[in-house]
C-alpha cells in the first residue's frame, strides 16, 4: 500500500501527484527557499515555536521577506486533519522565494507555502554512519541555514548507504567536524557531551538545541567545541540528533564500534524522551 502524504499549498490540499507549484518558482529553479521538518507523534507536531524561529533566522539569511506564521499554521493544521491521525510520522514546510527568473535573480513575487505530512518509520535503536570525503564550508553564505539546496547531502548519504551507514558525517574546510546530512553529532568524553559549536558550520538543530539544554537541567557537562577531525573517533560513547531520530545513539563510525548506547546516551535520550513528552512545544 503506498505511503498517504497530503499536501497543501498556497491555501488548499492538493493531490501529492497534482502539479501545484509553476514551473519557475524559484526553489525549483535554483532552490531558493527554506524549510522545516518537524516530528508527529499521536496527530500533534513537535517544537512549533522553535522551527518556526529557525524558519525565519534561514529567511532572513538568505534575503528574503519573514514568513507569515498564521499562512503556515494554517497549512499545518490542514495536512495534520486530512487524514487520521499520524501515529508517528513527519510535517514538513516549505517557504519559497516565489516565481522567479530562470536564473539567481529574484523577481518581487510573494512567498509560496507548500506543507506535506505523512507517516514514516520510527529511528532504528542505533545507527552506523561514515564519514564523507566532502567538506561544509563554514563561510558559506548559506552556513547554518535550512535551505532546499540539497544536492550535496543527497550526494553523500548515498555515499554512505553504499558503504552500510544511515547518514553521512561532514568536516568542514577547518579539518573540524561538523555535522551529518540531517543530524547534528555529540561525543561523549569522560563523561561530558562535546559537540561541535554553530561556529563550525553545522545546523542549529532544534533536537540539538533541546538535547543539550535538557542535559546540562540534568546535571551533565556540555562542551561547545572544535573538535579536529583526526580525533573526532576519540570517544567513549557517540550520538546523532534530528527531529525525527531524537538522541539515536551509533554503533559504530567508519571503523570504530562504540556502546550502543552507553549510560551517558542512554541518561540523554531518556531526559529527553520525558520531557518531550511532556512539552509539546517547549
Amino acid at each position: 500500500m503506498p505511503v498517504q502524504i497530503h499536501a497543501w499549498v498556497d491555501g488548499r490540499l492538493v493531490d501529492p501527484d497534482e502539479p501545484s507549484v509553476p514551473a519557475l518558482d524559484h526553489a525549483v529553479t535554483v532552490g531558493d527557499a527554506a524549510f522545516e521538518t518537524l516530528k508527529v507523534e499521536d496527530g500533534r507536531a513537535f517544537a512549533r515555536s522553535r522551527h518556526l524561529r529557525r524558519l525565519e533566522r534561514t529567511l532572513a539569511g538568505l534575503g528574503l521577506p519573514p514568513p507569515d506564521p498564521a499562512r503556515v499554521d494554517e497549512g499545518c493544521a490542514a495536512v495534520l486533519a486530512a487524514g487520521a491521525p499520524l501515529e508517528f510520522g513527519r510535517l514538513r514546510y516549505t517557504v519559497t522565494g516565489g516565481a522567479g527568473p530562470l536564473g539567481s535573480d529574484r523577481g518581487s513575487s510573494p512567498l509560496r507555502y507548500i506543507v506535506t505530512a505523512g507517516p514514516q518509520l520510527r529511528p532504528p535503536a542505533t545507527a552506523t554512519i561514515a564519514t564523507v570525503p566532502w567538506v561544509r564550508n563554514e563561510r558559506s553564505a548559506t552556513a547554518g541555514l535550512k535551505t532546499t539546496s540539497y544536492a550535496e547531502n543527497v550526494v553523500a548519504l548515498a555515499y554512505a548507504k553504499e558503504r552500510g551507514a544511515i547518514e553521512a558525517i561532514f568536516g568542514n574546510t577547518r579539518d573540524e567536524l561538523c555535522e551529518g546530512t540531517g543530524t547534528n553529532i555529540v561525543l561523549v568524553r569522560d563523561g561530558r557531551l562535546v559537540t561541535p559549536p554553530l561556529t563550525s558550520g553545522c545546523l542549529a538543530g532544534v533536537t540539538r538545541e533541546l538535547a543539550l539544554e535538557w542535559a546540562r537541567e540534568s546535571g551533565l557537562e556540555v562542551r561547545e567545541e572544535a573538535v579536529p577531525m583526526s580525533s573526532a573517533h576519540e570517544a567513549d560513547e557517540v550520538f546523532i540528533t534530528s527531529s525525527t531520530k531524537d538522541v539515536l545513539p551509533v554503533a559504530r563510525w567508519d571503523e570504530v564500534t562504540y556502546a550502543a548506547p552507553g549510560p551517558v546516551t542512554a541518561r540523554v535520550a531518556e531526559v529527553f524522551a520525558k520531557l518531550a513528552g511532556e512539552r509539546l512545544d517547549p
